[in-house]
């Protein structure tokens, strides 16, 4: 009889590479599945951050915007103008912020600061100050007390209880200071 020499080892070797084939065969699709999965979530996370990053920017700019408005604003008033938002509507579109954070403004000679640039525009344009003489033609003038006495009432003094006279004062100079408030004066 003739004997076959099986060679072992190899046999064993294989057995086990079929079997890791077999293994990875099964967990390969998990772990495609749990990749895809990883993939989207990374995504949806970068797209998260930059929707953040963009909406960071336009409240950045929109305080910046604010910012610049408050300031102009406020120099307008500094300077004595009257019709503070009608002049802002003149002036804002030639104010923007310098690299290093400063407003300045765009004239023909370059870039002006701000305070220099508010100063000229409100001495070329006297009109947003106030008038300097009041009154004119069709403007009554302001009446006097007849009497010639002050009839300043303290408003925290008008509590029931009060005199007749103290009342009766209270009473005139409101109706004096509701009609001229009628009037207009």
């Amino acid at each position: 009889m003739e004997t076959k020499h099986v060679d072992i080892p190899s046999l064993v070797r294989q057995v086990a590479e079929e079997l890791t084939r077999v293994q990875q065969a099964k967990s390969e699709p998990a772990y495609k599945t749990e990749l895809q999965e990883e993939r989207k979530r990374r995504e949806q996370l970068e797209r998260r951050v930059n929707d953040l990053v963009e909406e960071n920017k336009r409240s950045r700019q929109m305080a910046d915007e604010a910012d610049r408005s408050a300031t102009i604003r406020t120099e307008l008033q500094r300077l004595g103008v009257g019709k503070v938002d009608l002049a802002f509507k003149a002036v804002k579109d030639d104010v923007s912020r310098a690299e290093d954070g400063r407003l300045v403004a765009k004239t023909d000679s370059g870039e002006v600061g701000l305070k220099d640039f508010l100063s000229e525009f409100v001495n070329s344009n006297p009109e947003f100050l106030p008038a300097r003489i009041s009154g004119g033609s069709g403007i009554p003038s302001t009446q006097k007390e007849s009497s010639g006495v002050s009839t300043n009432v303290d408003i925290d003094k008008i509590k029931p209880g009060m005199s007749a006279e103290e009342l009766d004062r209270a009473r005139q100079e409101i109706s004096r200071i509701a009609s001229n408030a009628l009037r207009g004066t």
